[in-house]
């Protein structure tokens, strides 16, 4: 009896569904932030212990100090300019400079057809920070073993503090590619392409790490130094992303925005598995071996590839988005070797790459996006993080230097850089 109430219930029509008041619509929308911030700040530990891991034992206690150190200044620069400028004010390319600080409590907009403004300002600042820490994450990886520390953490409050919120300003922020039409739900170009972008041009700038790269073209293997962890920061990455994707639907105060978010959750892991099963399979088609980085780094790119849409398509097309997104991955990785670009974590052809793959398969769903207005966005945030980037690495190159010295690269940036080891009863390696 009490079942079959239950079910009836459970089952009415959608009209049946009453619409919440004000104050409830504010308090549910603000919870999502808060809840989906707190797990996308576990991204945070996932990027540290996957860059731990897949480093050598001598540099495992700096991309540590670099994470933690990382999330920290991006919360400061968020504060003190960065969220400002990609919201506040914005104009056609750029918002305020000025110091974030919360808002009064205010429901007036929280009628379920006008639902803008309806949230604590504090939880859309929390919501909002963690992406902006996620993407300086990025960087950290690509450039390990070789950048010096002290360089590398200004790079990341330049960039988290201007680069990526004057960028973002344009599309989220209600700029210029947003009048355009440009889309990118939760950020496969806003966030992860721009990590890509920057990350890509610290290795160029910085260079490879010594002996990746012999003068007769071979290239020299540096596994990393705990597998086993950089499995587990990839399992954190994977939750992390549920609260990436699902917070992104910006509202939780009616029963629609609830069966989004559900959507969203299904589709992201539907398009990490299917990453992970295409590197699986086309590592052991191409090497004979199922090779554990490729494929950690398959359901990465899977992940990526579905952020810039994870509504819309269907649980098949969004298995079809994260498998594209494992093909990059497999190919992409020997390509930047060719061209001697060490990339120690994979960064850029998850990131970067992949990120550009979903930002265009967003048309594969969504009706209204074009596949031009998605091109522009790509090139012009490409273009501008490029060149802001090469310009604060080249500066810093020009003054106090980016890359160590070859005894402390050769001994480790551990002792030079933090004077202590991560792993003091291991032999070096």
């Amino acid at each position: 009896m009490v079942r079959g109430l239950l079910a009836g219930f459970l089952f009415l029509p959608s009209a049946a569904f009453a619409a919440v008041d004000g104050e409830v619509a504010y308090i549910f929308n603000s919870l999502s932030f808060l809840v989906h911030g707190f797990i996308v700040m576990l991204m945070a530990a996932g990027f540290c212990m996957l860059e731990a891991g897949l480093v050598r034992s001598k540099n495992a206690a700096v991309q540590c100090t670099k994470n933690i150190s990382i999330y920290a200044i991006s919360g400061l620069m968020f504060w003190v300019v960065g969220y400002n400028i990609l919201y506040l004010d914005v104009g056609t390319w750029i918002g305020s400079f000025a110091i974030w600080s919360p808002s009064d409590v205010d429901i007036s907009g929280c009628m379920l057809e006008e639902v803008s403004g309806c949230y604590s300002s504090s939880s859309d600042w929390f919501f909002q920070m963690v992406f902006v820490a996620a993407a300086a994450s990025i960087v950290s990886g690509a450039v390990a073993e070789r950048a010096k520390l002290i360089s590398f953490l200004i790079f990341s409050a330049i960039l988290t503090g201007f680069i990526y919120p004057i960028q973002g300003s344009w599309s989220w922020g209600g700029g210029y590619l947003n009048l355009q039409g440009f889309s990118d739900f939760a950020g496969s170009t806003i966030v992860h392409s721009v990590g890509g972008w920057a990350a890509l041009t610290g290795a160029i700038i910085i260079g490879p790490r010594l002996g990746k790269y012999t003068a007769d073209g071979r290239i020299n293997p540096m596994p990393g130094s705990n597998l086993p962890l950089a499995t587990l920061g990839t399992f954190v990455l994977w939750f992390g992303w549920f609260g990436f994707n699902g917070g992104s639907q910006l509202a939780m105060g009616s029963a629609a925005d609830v069966d989004a978010i559900a959507r969203i959750y299904v589709n992201t892991n539907i398009a990490a598995a299917a990453g992970v099963v295409t590197a699986l399979i086309l590592t052991y088609l191409r090497y004979g071996k199922m090779e554990l980085t490729m494929i950690l780094n398959g359901a990465l790119a899977g992940l990526v590839a579905i952020t810039a849409e994870p509504l819309m398509p269907s649980p098949a097309l969004a298995a079809f988005i994260g498998a594209i997104g494992g093909v990059i991955v497999v190919v992409s990785v020997p390509i930047l070797d060719k061209f001697k670009i060490d990339d120690v974590v994979g960064a850029i052809p998850v990131h970067l790459f992949a990120g550009i793959w979903g930002t265009l398969a967003v048309v594969l769903s969504n009706n209204e996006a074009s596949l031009s207005i998605q091109l522009l966005g790509i090139v012009m945030i490409g273009a501008f993080v490029t060149v802001a980037s090469s310009v604060v690495w080249y500066i810093l190159a020009l003054t106090i230097g980016v890359r160590a010295t070859k005894e402390d690269e050769m001994n480790g940036l551990d002792i030079s850089e933090c004077g202590l080891e991560g792993y003091p009863e291991f032999s070096k390696g």
